[in-house]
């Protein structure tokens, strides 16, 4: 019914920058949340970012608050997950969800639509 196609990642070295997209198709009309989690190897998988879509609200995780930007583009049904000041840390899969509800945005348990995710890996 939805479906959602995340692209961008690759290889960086610490300190840079990536830009990464999630662009969705289908019956999207019934979404409001559209999220950005990451899962490092061997660790849970990391609430990153969440845009409201009708309002574009946003709300980041502090690990990532100050440094990644998320925004949108609603002619090409298109998040966006900006990605400055790169660590090390920061590698991962990073993946987009989205869910038509509003609320426990940060539980990854609640999000039923999931994109294949894209590897992005800080180099040190």
């Amino acid at each position: 019914q939805v479906q959602l196609a995340e692209s961008g990642g690759g290889l960086v070295q610490a300190g840079g920058s990536l830009s990464l997209s999630c662009a969705a198709s289908g019956r999207t009309f019934s979404l409001n949340t559209v999220s950005w989690f990451r899962q490092a190897p061997g660790k849970d998988r990391e609430f990153v970012g969440a845009i409201w879509w009708t309002t574009g609200s946003i709300y980041y995780a502090a690990s990532v608050k100050g440094r990644f930007t998320i925004s949108r583009d609603n002619a090409k049904n298109t998040v966006y997950l900006q990605m400055n000041s790169l660590k090390p840390e920061d590698t991962a899969i990073y993946y987009c969800a989205a869910k038509d509800g509003l609320l426990s945005n940060t539980n990854p348990s609640t999000y039923n639509v999931w994109g294949q995710g894209t590897q992005v890996t800080v180099s040190s």
